[in-house]
């Protein structure tokens, strides 16, 4: 999820490090093979195939920290944070093992529980208010849901192997680009009999799902809410699972293609645990930070406080390079971007180099964000009035879980929604909590805790007009942390530090375009062969030897890695060829 931001003028004071050296010793060479504009994981992960390849690779970042919005900063003093992404579990299997990334450092602290929803309620006879935990352990998991509704206890179990079974069917697709509709339609028959071997992915996918398909087709098209609504009939378990169909995208659980939204996110697998998110020791750095260091050791370049102003074209209108705002050329006959597909086709490269009306169509792309991202620093374990703190302080099983406010009713996901239509930040937003530092002490010091809220929903701009000042900024977090301290009495005077980044902030400070943490929304009209656009979804662009390599190509923002390993196969094929 995932999953990004530099504080603004509201955060002016804190300082930002890294809890490991980012920088490399090794010089800026002119001349390589393939240059890498952003060292966000997907770009990482493609220098390391590169260099897998023999393509000598350098990747340049214009932050001082790498990983994109995978990255770990000490906001507050003695506080690390997954400043953007948050959690971890769509990194490819595949991917994990061919680059060693736990040889190179990286560990994951596994949840279970993994949901966690408490009831804004009056306890009964004394009893503390309801809440709703969900985790690996069936038998607990259909108790908890029991309090609610025996029915939907019982089903609980065929709806996990329903979604099981149309998730497993899509992986083939994450990990292939997309059919090559060009080379089966246009050119000599030996180019349309090669095009063939990218069918394989497809029909292994319609394969796998057999006589499945009506109900993926379904799925991906509906609202969530059609569906959830014919599995079950208790409110916080269909507004819970709701959540996972909304996360990070402008849209409803009543909206048509929010079901593929809830489909993304349970179709990711972590230490062979399907479905299985969880915190990455030291932070989502870690994870940028293991990569990084297995594609240095295979020989690729990687710098930080490198900033790429424009992508060189040469006299045939191909790329030749980058050149940076210092005016450094570096010259390569592959650029690959990992910035979004706006920032590479409108700022980065000449206007001159692309046809006008593919020009036109990128501004057309969707980049609506409605998600901001608090980072809050706490000097005691929140107490949640659904299940109080025990005696000795530790944490209890549901303090490692996402831990949903405002999620009791589908219903007041739905007003948060309309809200932010309008241009209002919501009055009672969705908030997805999480406290990685119960499990993974080296995050703050003793007895302090690192929460991340991921609220939803916010405008980019206020009443579509306005910009977001500071003391907006202030009021929405006042908001938000208003609705934490009724589920958690106690928790605003916890507080020590926050770090608050509004959809425009996550854009200024990563280039998340909109605010947009997948580059680009997840929406039907935006994914596979059409992502980002119809004429660029095989990572190639309109100049010859420039490459899109990040979330906002296939298989989109979350899936972690599948575009940088996918847009690395083509580099490579596309040399083969030369």
């Amino acid at each position: 999820m995932a999953a990004a931001v530099r504080a603004g003028g509201a955060h002016r004071g804190f300082i930002s490090v890294t809890r490991r050296s980012s920088h490399s010793s090794t010089a800026l060479k002119p001349q390589y093979d393939a240059v890498i504009i952003g060292a966000g994981h997907n770009g990482l992960i493609a220098s390391a195939y590169l260099q897998k390849g023999g393509l000598k690779t350098a990747v340049l970042e214009r932050r001082h920290v790498l990983g994109g919005a995978a990255v770990s900063e000490e906001i507050v003093p003695g506080f690390h944070f997954s400043r953007a992404s948050y959690l971890l579990s769509l990194l490819r299997p595949h991917i994990y093992q061919d680059l060693e990334l736990k040889k190179h450092g990286l560990k994951v602290y596994m949840r279970d529980p993994y949901s966690f929803t408490p009831m804004l309620e009056d306890g009964v006879r004394g009893r503390p208010p309801r809440s709703l935990t969900l985790g690996a352990d069936l038998a607990k998991t259909q108790q908890e849901i029991g309090k609610f509704s025996e029915k939907d206890a019982k089903v609980y179990a065929d709806f996990l192997s329903y979604l099981e079974r149309l998730a497993c069917a899509i992986h083939p697709l994450l990990d292939a680009p997309p059919v090559d509709i060009p080379g089966l339609t246009q050119g000599s028959l030996r180019k349309k009999i090669s095009a063939l071997r990218s069918l394989k992915p497809l029909v292994k996918s319609g394969l796998k799902l057999g006589k499945n398909i009506p109900d993926f087709y379904e799925l991906v098209t509906a609202p969530v809410m059609k569906v959830l609504n014919r599995w079950f009939e208790s409110e916080p378990l269909r507004a819970t699972l709701a959540t996972d169909s909304v996360i990070g995208a402008n849209t409803s659980p009543n909206n048509p293609g929010s079901g593929y939204v809830l489909l993304h996110h349970v179709m990711g697998e972590l230490e062979k645990e399907k479905g299985a998110w969880g915190y990455v020791e030291g932070g989502m750095g870690g994870v940028s930070q293991s990569i990084a260091l297995s594609a240095r050791s295979l020989g690729a370049d990687i710098f930080t406080n490198r900033d790429v102003e424009q992508v060189l074209i040469g006299q045939d209108g191909s790329a030749k390079g980058v050149v940076l705002t210092d005016g450094t050329e570096v010259h390569s006959k592959a650029v690959l971007s990992n910035a979004t597909p706006y920032i590479t086709f409108k700022q980065l490269t000449p206007q001159d180099a692309l046809p006008e009306a593919f020009i036109t169509a990128v501004d057309q792309i969707d980049y609506t964000s409605p998600v901001t991202k608090i980072n809050v620093a706490v000097d005691k374990l929140p107490n949640f009035l659904a299940a109080p703190n025990s005696a000795d302080g530790k944490p209890g099983p549901h303090h490692q879980c996402s831990i949903h406010l405002n999620c009791e009713s589908v219903e007041v996901l739905e007003e948060a929604y309309r809200e932010g239509l309008q241009g209002r930040p919501s009055s009672r937003p969705m908030i997805e909590m999480t406290i990685p530092s119960v499990l993974d002490p080296t995050l703050a010091p003793p007895g302090c805790h690192v929460v991340s809220l991921f609220i939803q929903f916010t405008p980019y701009l206020l009443e579509g007009r306005r910009a977001w000042t500071d003391e907006d900024r202030e009021r929405f977090a006042d908001t938000a942390l208003d609705w934490v301290e009724r589920y958690a009495p106690g928790f605003k005077k916890s507080i020590v530090g926050k770090d608050i980044l509004t959809p425009a902030d996550l854009e200024r400070v990563f280039g998340l375009t909109g605010g947009n943490i997948f580059h680009g929304s997840m929406s039907l009209d935006q994914l596979y062969l059409a992502r980002p656009l119809p004429s660029v979804a095989d990572y190639r662009s309109p100049v010859k030897g420039l490459y899109l390599c990040g979330s906002g190509s296939h298989p989109g923002g979350g899936v972690m890695g599948a575009a940088g390993w996918n847009s690395a196969l083509k580099v490579l094929a596309d040399f083969k060829r030369l």
